[in-house]
């Protein structure tokens, strides 16, 4: 993390000991796992959020320090570290941007009190006391989306393809119910473990089906798996693809999309359709001045960690996050970049 001290080590910092004058952020990021692809783009917006904040005299006069948790491992594994490490103090707050099974697992075993805000789009249902999520909910995401796409790209027949966890099942349920209201139907279905080996089955339920559509739920490297294979088989070329976890990092792994039918509904993208975002880009501007030409693309993902750790030291603003819903927005895949569609809400 150039132009910053690097996170640090929650076992080292239990062994010298939490030092004074310092708020200690938990960061919890996927530093393995199908999401790890997003690391770097997280690690770097984040130590921003930090840099900015302190630059203007950090936290009632105390430094932010961030702590890095991976939470890329199983749920009970990152939960278990998490809730040892917030009793022993090694962090006041913690924000995490991971799958939906470890944000349920952490919501579990979190202490009385604890602060955590997660970030990323969320499986819905209630949470409890102290835990602020950021995101959207699956309806909220993709009900507009579908709805804009079954109306201007005829897309009627749909498949929904995702992970078998928490959020993919929510976001199927809630695609059921979208679909429902537009006269569209659901002709296939199916979840798969972390890591699919073949996507053939898949691949093979799209075509059979005849679908003219197909909703992914899947994340990280698993989706840019999938993508690939769904561009070999040529099935882009006539069939719609969605995503609500399709992000910058995960179009470029990819190589773009040249088709025009692949669509993102991530809550921020680097420019509308109508203009450029100026506070994406001004955030981008930043990111390249701390960290260089070389640094990681501002994802999605990244955007809501940054949103999340400003939030998460502001007086009073996980109360005040609580009331606040993302707008629902949808983005077509040109190339390398993500252009949003405007008039989503109205389409």
């Amino acid at each position: 993390m150039p132009g910053s001290l690097r996170p640090l080590d929650p076992w080292d910092l239990l062994l010298t000991g939490p030092e004074s004058g310092v708020l200690h952020v938990g960061l919890a990021v996927p530093l393995s796992g199908p999401l790890a692809l997003t690391a770097p783009s997280a690690l770097d917006l984040a130590g921003l959020a930090v840099d900015e904040v302190n630059a203007t005299g950090g936290v009632d006069g105390r430094e932010l320090r961030l702590v890095a948790v991976d939470s890329g491992r199983a749920p009970a594994v990152v939960a278990a570290e998490a809730a040892a490490l917030f009793e022993a103090g090694a962090f006041d707050v913690l924000v995490g941007f991971h799958t939906s099974d470890v944000h349920r697992a952490l919501e579990r075993v979190l202490p009385p009190g604890a602060r955590y805000v997660f970030t990323p789009p969320h499986e819905g249902g209630r949470h409890r006391t102290g835990v602020v999520r950021t995101g959207v909910s699956p309806a909220n995401q993709h009900a507009a989306a579908l709805a804009w796409l079954v109306r201007h790209r005829r897309a009627r027949r749909w498949v929904l393809l995702g992970t078998d966890y928490v959020w993919p099942r929510a976001v199927h349920r809630a695609a059921h119910r979208a679909l429902a209201g537009t006269g569209a139907e659901v002709v296939g279905e199916a979840l798969v473990p972390f890591g699919p080996t073949d996507m053939g089955p898949l691949l093979d339920l799209v075509r059979r089906t005849r679908a003219d559509g197909v909703l992914l739920s899947m994340v990280g490297r698993d989706l840019v798996t999938f993508n690939r294979e769904f561009v070999r088989a040529g099935l882009d070329r006539r069939v719609v693809r969605l995503s609500g976890a399709l992000e910058e990092n995960g179009l470029y792994a990819v190589g773009g999309d040249g088709t025009g039918e692949l669509y993102a509904c991530m809550p921020s993208f680097a420019s509308g359709g109508s203009g450029p975002d100026e506070a994406q880009l001004a955030l981008e501007e930043r990111h390249a001045s701390r960290s260089g030409p070389d640094a990681p693309v501002v994802c999605a993902y990244a955007r809501g960690l940054y949103d999340g750790v400003r939030l998460a030291v502001s007086p009073g603003g996980t109360r005040r996050a609580a009331r606040r819903t993302p707008a629902a927005r949808l983005a077509r895949a040109e190339g390398l970049a993500l252009r949003e569609i405007p008039g989503l809400l109205t389409a």
